[in-house]
């Protein structure tokens, strides 16, 4: 058990390290931040059909709050590894031009947002988001709260590169608003840093945390990738020992995906510097052992806590969520989002604009949202949505909450999955009783393999080998 405080006491998740059933299961997988995933969108979702879907809002729920997403491409160096989309540049002209058009698009979208709802979550990612200056910061979020009511207690955070930022821009962060941070840190053994290029020193992220801690942030969380170049388990058991140090309230651990043909900056990486995959298992063993045992939570996909932290807080009382920037702390409301290849949600629709900065422009210049894809959930997309969402979040699926909600008979409408499920079960990754379906403490590791188990694009043979490995 784990003692908060003097009056509550609460349990602690369960988490199981099973090198045989890990090795076995790694196969290629969604992360399910959506359901249906993003590659199933299609163009046939366009600016019309967002706007009608931000037409519905305003009729059923035009008072329910609001998730905002920025995206901020813009950095001044490559990282190797990096999978994100972004643009690499040193000429701050054209960040600035940038935020011309992102004004542009908050104030289309906010004209047509009835109700003035509250935001309860703002969110600016990237890229490297504090590429920005000063000046351009303020002006953003001076345009985001000039067409948006934001809560006197919303969420807002904000990655960071400890690189680029020091004491005085975490200051001016905290002076616009921001609460919660994310810091980029992935290895700090120096060879590992060498290979991705992303030289950084223990220091620097040191001032940004420290800092962060001192102007009142909330949250930090530190992002740390297992699976880079150079990396060994000694090596990264000396990373984990200082990030447990600097005491982060979280702590995400990504496998990093070494895809050189969807990635070009992955062509950088010399594959046989990679570890191999048995010492790369040997690594997150390592990882999982040490961050449990420093008292973290295994919240599921790659995040650990500690016990007060929101996401734990929010997973114990059933009210944790996935969206797009991964665990979230809020209910599932809609998700309105900004700047080139952003997605959001809205009710029963998914959106993401287009991917580069001149389509961006010409459709802006046009008066038009830049709309790239998306699709509309049917009944059955709801459905399975509800069950994924349930399963990557609470580890435990009753079959009654389900037909309450979408009124079908569980067992009946999932027969062919819960037959599939059978060989998980037998495995120990699951177990299946007559009312739910629980995910044991060796399966939470493998979420994302019972998941698939529900996605009915999968089932439907689509391919499944352009996503990330689970594991």
């Amino acid at each position: 058990m784990v003692t908060m405080d003097d009056t509550v006491t609460l349990p602690v998740p369960v988490l199981a390290f099973d090198a045989g059933l890990v090795a076995k299961y790694d196969g290629f997988g969604p992360r399910y931040t959506s359901y249906p995933t993003a590659d199933r969108f299609h163009d046939g979702f366009a600016a019309a059909q967002y706007i009608e879907a931000l037409a519905a809002r305003n009729h059923d729920r035009a008072a329910q709050p609001l998730s905002l997403y920025v995206h901020l491409p813009f950095c001044n160096s490559i990282c190797y590894y990096c999978a994100c989309n972004k643009v690499l540049t040193k000429d701050h002209g054209r960040s600035a031009k940038y935020l011309r058009y992102l004004e542009r698009e908050i104030a289309l979208v906010g004209g047509l947002i009835e109700g003035s709802p509250p935001v309860t979550q703002l969110h600016w990612g990237g890229g490297t988001p504090t590429f920005l200056s000063h000046e351009e910061m303020g002006t953003l979020m001076a345009s985001l709260r000039g067409h948006f009511h934001f809560a006197d207690d919303a969420e807002i955070s904000i990655e960071v590169d400890p690189r680029k930022v020091g004491a005085d821009t975490i200051r001016f962060l905290a002076g616009l608003g921001f609460n919660r941070i994310s810091v980029g840190i992935q290895d700090f053994d120096p060879e590992v840093q060498k290979a991705v290029n992303r030289v950084q020193s223990e220091a620097e992220t040191l001032t940004v945390i420290d800092t962060a801690r001192a102007t009142g942030f909330v949250s930090v969380n530190a992002d740390l990738i297992y699976g880079l170049p150079r990396q060994t388990v000694a090596g990264f058991a000396t990373t984990l020992d200082r990030v447990i140090a600097a005491a982060p309230d979280r702590i995400a651990l990504y496998s990093y995906a070494h895809v050189p043909h969807l990635f070009k900056p992955q062509r950088r990486i010399a594959i046989n510097e990679l570890p191999s995959p048995t010492d790369k298992l040997g690594i997150l063993a390592l990882a999982i052992d040490q961050l449990t045992r420093a008292g973290y939570l295994y919240v599921g996909m790659d995040h650990f806590a500690k016990p007060g932290d929101e996401l734990a807080v929010a997973q114990r009382e059933r009210q944790l969520h996935r969206n797009f920037q991964g665990y979230s702390t809020q209910p599932d409301c809609d998700l309105i989002a900004f700047g080139i290849s952003a997605i959001g949600k809205v009710g029963t629709a998914y959106t993401q604009n287009v991917k580069t900065l001149d389509e961006y422009y010409d459709k802006l210049d046009e008066g038009v949202l830049p709309v790239l894809r998306g699709v509309e959930l049917d009944a059955d997309d709801e459905l399975r949505r509800d069950v994924i969402q349930k399963l990557m979040c609470n580890f435990d699926l009753a079959f009654a909450e389900i037909e309450r909600t979408h009124g079908i008979p569980f067992k009946t409408t999932f027969a062919a999955e819960l037959d599939a499920l059978a060989p998980l079960a037998a495995d120990g990754l699951v177990e299946i009783d007559a009312d739910r379906i629980v995910v044991t403490a060796r399966g939470r590791l493998l979420v994302r393999t019972v998941a698939m188990t529900f996605d009915r694009y999968l089932r439907l043979q689509r391919q499944a080998l352009q996503y990330s490995r689970v594991i």
